[in-house]
């Protein structure tokens, strides 16, 4: 099975494809990001679902790339026979998805083989297929695929396969159209047209925002292509990763669900997206978090669906075996009921953030945020599960109340800067000063000089790097300084930064997890913000080396295996590379509520 860091990933704003080196696809959702997969062979095996195109003898691809700063991958095989080039695109959707292959003869004369397994309902259903002179059709309840190409096709061991030769020269391509079974069928798309129109809309909208460039160009454009393409563009609403149930450890049942919209993440986007010059973007993902928010602030989740849904109901699938047998599979997210106050915070710091970066007003906006902010004054006290969804017993969870001191913060600050907001700014003056002095008695450890993961516990925890980053106290305070270095000192491996001691009595669940990359891009902002350039620098750019071949980074990082771990692409871990590179290029540290602008020159 290939390893998470041999997919690259296609998309077109809607759904997405995960495509490995063997030129297999072996991940594909339609028609919408948290739709049943049609191809789960990353759950599984070839059985559960798969598409792959390549050199009848097999093996890895010689080398593949994007093309410029696109979303258009091409995979090359060189062999005895010859060379030849396969071009893997999704159109941006019109009526319908549609994934288009082209397989190009470079050198020489290859034999190419096709294989096409449909398993609607993440592996689980066959289709019926017919075969037609210049298509194939599949057929089964709500799905239908139509598979179009001017090489013959026929039914083997419940695929579609196609046997053929292509010379130097020669392009033979491969549609792919999914559709409602009772709908009519959507137009045919011309491959080479889809091509030419897909290299200039990724084209065009990298150039749309303000230029990058400097030493991380090429690692900032790319993850905010990958974030670009993560976006489900009906609603505006960012999927935290293309992904489910790929494991923090091989073998292990910490196997989430990540096709969904954390709130938690809005922070991160903002400023990732308006730094960059994106403001559509980012106007689009304020717009999903104001609708998805609005309701009685006491029922605000951590979590929503692509158009705001509430009930993720989680399940599993136990007929799939998981990716390198990590059990159980999973669809939907139960952390959604949980209680993990911090993303009040994070929900204000993104709207005062939006607010502030000119991205324009909306009359109800301010009147959510303050439902938002008198929920808070009489909940910011109570135990929650924290921003880790821990599953087990609610505690005082530090950086919970810091991110309840940002809420308070960001909430008095307009009101006193935005002459047209009106607000009891004194009252969340009082309410702000009164949440500081509570986490410095009971969330920071004299003795040993570090803020602690949660009230009277002596754990260290990743979110307290953040504590600079939000404003509670400068990074040069003696307090921070000394979280910095015992979180370097204790909860660092090879030199990346755990989220924090990850034991079985947390969430009930045996075995351990990798390294969470967004805590190590934490770490290079701490340091940046302390002052310590060189050392924020030399971690930023081995993280860099974690990326795949593609510029593609998953949730995690196993430093003993040497690999990716957990959900892929991961946006949490995309949002602060973004974050991280352009404030080391531009030289000045900022915190959450300030925009960085992407800067020219190297």
């Amino acid at each position: 099975m290939p390893r998470i860091e041999d997919y690259a990933l296609l998309g077109d704003l809607q759904t997405g494809a995960l495509v490995a080196t063997t030129g297999s696809i072996d991940w594909l959702c339609l028609p919408r990001f948290d739709s049943p997969a049609c191809f789960a062979a990353l759950l599984d095996t070839p059985d559960a679902g798969h598409w792959q195109i390549a050199p009848e003898s097999g093996g890895t691809c010689t080398s593949r790339r994007y093309i410029d700063d696109t979303l258009v991958l091409e995979t090359e095989w060189v062999t005895p026979e010859g060379t030849i080039r396969v071009i893997d695109l999704m159109p941006p959707r019109g009526h319908a998805p549609d994934v288009v292959r082209i397989v190009e003869g470079v050198s020489g004369a290859v034999a190419v083989r096709s294989t096409l397994r449909l398993r609607f309902d993440y592996g689980r259903v066959v289709p019926w297929v017919r075969h037609h002179a210049d298509q194939m059709i599949a057929v089964a309840g709500p799905d239908a695929v139509r598979l179009r190409t001017p090489v013959p096709t026929h039914g083997q061991g419940w695929a579609t396969v196609s046997e053929f030769t292509v010379r130097a020269g020669e392009r033979i391509p491969f549609v792919l159209t999914w559709h409602h079974s009772h709908e009519r069928t959507p137009a045919v798309v011309d491959p080479e047209v889809a091509l030419r129109e897909t290299l200039d809309f990724w084209t065009r909208w990298s150039q749309s925002g303000t230029p990058v460039t400097g030493p991380y160009r090429g690692a900032i454009v790319r993850s905010l292509l990958t974030l670009k393409a993560l976006t489900y563009q009906p609603t505006g609403g960012i999927v935290a990763a293309l992904t489910t149930s790929l494991p923090e450890q091989i073998g292990g049942p910490r196997n989430w669900d990540y096709r969904y919209c954390w709130l938690r993440d809005s922070t991160y986007t903002l400023q990732a997206l308006v730094s960059a010059g994106f403001l559509t973007e980012a106007r689009a993902w304020r717009e999903w978090l104001l609708r998805a928010v609005a309701g009685d602030p006491a029922e605000l989740q951590i979590m929503y669906g692509l158009d705001g849904t509430r009930r993720l109901p989680e399940a599993e699938l136990p007929w799939l075996a998981g990716y390198e047998g990590s059990r159980p599979v999973r669809t939907g997210n139960a952390a959604s009921d949980q209680l993990q106050l911090d993303v009040w915070g994070e929900t204000l710091d993104g709207l005062c953030l939006a607010r502030d970066s000119g991205l324009g007003a909306r009359e109800d906006a301010w009147d959510v945020q303050t439902a938002l902010m008198e929920h808070l004054e009489g909940a910011w006290d109570q135990p929650d599960n924290g921003l880790w969804e821990v599953r087990g017993a609610r505690r005082h969870f530090t950086h919970s109340k810091v991110m309840a001191w940002v809420a308070a913060d960001r909430m008095s600050r307009a009101v006193r800067t935005h002459p047209h907001l009106d607000g009891p700014a004194a009252r969340w003056e009082a309410l702000r000063d009164t949440i500081h002095a509570d986490v410095i008695a009971h969330g920071y450890d004299q003795d040993r000089g570090t803020f602690t993961q949660s009230y009277g516990s002596t754990a260290l925890d990743a979110s307290l790097l953040l504590i600079p980053r939000v404003g509670f106290l400068p990074a040069t305070d003696p307090r921070v300084r000394g979280t910095i270095a015992a979180i370097q000192r204790d909860l660092t491996q090879d030199g990346f930064v755990k989220r924090y001691q990850t034991t079985e009595s947390d969430d009930g669940l045996p075995g351990g997890e990798g390294l969470f990359l967004a805590c190590s891009f934490w770490m290079v902002d701490a340091l940046h913000l302390a002052g310590r350039q060189r050392e924020a620098t030399e971690l930023f750019e081995r993280l860099l080396e974690l990326r795949n071949d593609v510029g593609l980074l998953s949730e995690e990082w196993d430093p003993v295996a040497g690999r990716q771990l957990g959900n892929t692409p991961q946006a949490f871990s995309h949002f602060p590379l973004v974050t991280s590179g352009l404030q080391l290029h531009a030289g000045r540290p900022h915190r959450s509520d300030e925009t960085i602008r992407a800067t020219r020159g190297a």
